[in-house]
């Protein structure tokens, strides 16, 4: 009789170490959605236009949570989505806030009329000011991106991307995860 109450006492154990195995397993899975959902989310670099900031094949981690706290500030390297094309989002730099006016003149940008000095990402002169050649007052919600390699990017200055709404802005990106060598946060000042 005690040989049989060790064994239902071992088989206690089992399902016991198992279910709390489970639960773990469970508490790990829903702590990932939440963060995915809310917190962060990985993302990959496609294509050249944010050279030499980021590179094709860039993988990186996508802050979606400073936006509920803060406002979007110039020079943030920001994650859109596409909107003409379902899970394809876009990776660009705030260059123009709410209220401003922007405008891009013999290939430069100016934000309120005055040439933008500080702007030492895209260092090349713009080939195409497309609907930036005329000024575009912004509004209260509205933002003017560019990529970083000014004339290998859609962005604001095509019409299919245009000015970004907050509501567009999916996060912030933060951490660059590969490659190894390059790995780290992302500098956007």
């Amino acid at each position: 009789m005690a040989r049989r109450t060790r064994e239902e006492t071992k088989e206690r154990s089992i399902f016991r170490e198992l279910g709390g195995w489970l639960l773990y397993i469970l508490i790990i899975i829903g702590l990932t959605y939440l963060i995915i959902t809310f917190v962060g989310q990985r993302t990959r670099v496609s294509g050249s236009s944010m050279e030499t900031t980021l590179s094709n094949g860039d993988n990186l981690i996508v802050d979606k949570l400073t936006y509920h706290f803060k406002e979007p500030k110039r020079y943030d390297i920001i994650v859109f989505p596409y909107k003409y094309e379902e899970n394809t989002y876009y990776i660009k730099r705030i260059i123009g806030l709410p209220g401003e006016t922007v405008q891009v003149i013999d290939g430069y940008t100016y934000i309120n009329g005055e040439q933008l000095v500080g702007d030492i990402y895209g260092t090349e002169v713009m080939e195409a000011a497309g609907i930036a050649a005329e000024p575009i007052t912004l509004g209260e919600d509205e933002y003017f991106v560019l990529g970083d390699n000014r004339n290998h990017s859609s962005d604001s200055r095509d019409p299919s991307v245009g000015i970004l709404k907050r509501k567009d802005l999916m996060g912030r990106a933060w951490i660059r995860i590969y490659p190894f060598d390059k790995m780290g946060v992302i500098k956007h000042e």
